[in-house]
């Protein structure tokens, strides 16, 4: 990578949504010079910082701030691109003198970017757009007979995961999960990582989602969803998924009012922050510290000692 810092230290900050990994990383950069850097992959986008709970403008000049906001909502923002994003901005950083400090909850970003990804060849545009146009019944048969194995460990309805395996097999030769078995690109080995998970109890996180999501709403999410709409971007972009587009956008055209916005975004935003919380209470290296309590000044003090 290039790093100067000769100690090469990384903190990551990481976690379910509303579980506090913004407050805490502006409270580490009141005591040290640093760089927070976005693993996030909803925060990637410029469209919708209000809904996708980017920091404020106020909290960004307060410390400087890397990959929020970057991208347009038509760009696709995958694993590989953002592990490169923040290798750069970790490279710049630490050229700086200052301590990188990911913050974020997608895991699967977080993990391309410490062990790598398979080196899966480009796949022909032409054979992907025939593969993905198939129906998911179609395709998944197909699957079966090129690749059972691989076929086996997926659901039938899985259309994303199902035609991503057939294009590979059919463009390379090779099962998806035999290339998943080489990893290239991570940085795990060559920096000194620092992390903390943050996996506090389920109530408390459930309330701080339902209490954050209508405060959105009160300031400025539908605006935003607004302008979105307008831009009429394509239904199948990853922006147009966002947790709260669809209840916001159900509102707008007057197929929802505006309590069963708010509910409906509420219990995706709860559902998001379970399915995160689990992944990282399974997935994240059991030796990762944790918080498993309630953020507050009692606390505070052991997250700290996590980055001496």
């Amino acid at each position: 990578m290039g790093i100067s810092n000769p100690k090469k230290m990384v903190a990551l900050i990481a976690g379910p949504t509303a579980s506090g990994k913004t407050a805490l990383a502006l409270q580490l950069a009141q005591s040290r010079n640093v760089v927070i850097i976005n693993a996030d992959s909803a925060q990637v986008y410029s469209d919708l910082p209000i809904l996708s709970a980017q920091p404020t403008e106020s909290e960004q000049r307060s410390a400087p701030h890397r990959l929020f906001g970057y991208l347009d909502g038509q760009t696709h923002c995958s694993a590989a691109r953002w592990a490169n994003d923040a290798k750069n901005a970790i490279e710049e950083a630490h050229d700086a003198g200052a301590l990188p400090v990911l913050v974020g909850g997608s895991g699967l970003y977080i993990q391309t970017l410490l062990d790598g990804i398979a080196p899966i060849p480009d796949i022909d545009p032409e054979l992907r757009a025939r593969i993905r146009a198939l129906p998911v019944e179609q395709a998944y048969a197909a699957l079966q007979k090129r690749d059972p194995a691989m076929a086996a460990t997926l659901g039938p309805a899985d259309i994303i995961r199902i035609t991503r395996a057939l294009e590979v097999i059919e463009g390379t030769g090779r099962s998806i999960s035999e290339w998943r078995k080489i990893k290239t690109g991570g940085i795990a080995q060559d920096i000194s990582l620092r992390p903390l998970l943050l996996l506090p109890p389920r109530e408390w996180l459930y309330q701080r989602c339902d209490m954050r999501f209508e405060q959105m709403m009160q300031s400025g999410a539908i605006q935003e969803v607004e302008a979105l709409l307008a831009q009429q971007m394509p239904h199948d972009a990853p922006i147009m998924r966002a947790i709260g587009v669809p209840e916001i956008a159900a509102l707008l055209d007057g197929t929802m009012s505006e309590a069963e916005a708010i509910e409906r975004g509420q219990i995706a935003t709860r559902q998001y922050a379970k399915r995160q919380f689990t992944w990282f209470r399974n997935q994240a290296p059991a030796a990762w510290p944790r918080i498993v309590d309630e953020i507050n000044d009692s606390n505070r003090h052991y997250f700290e000692t996590i980055f001496q």
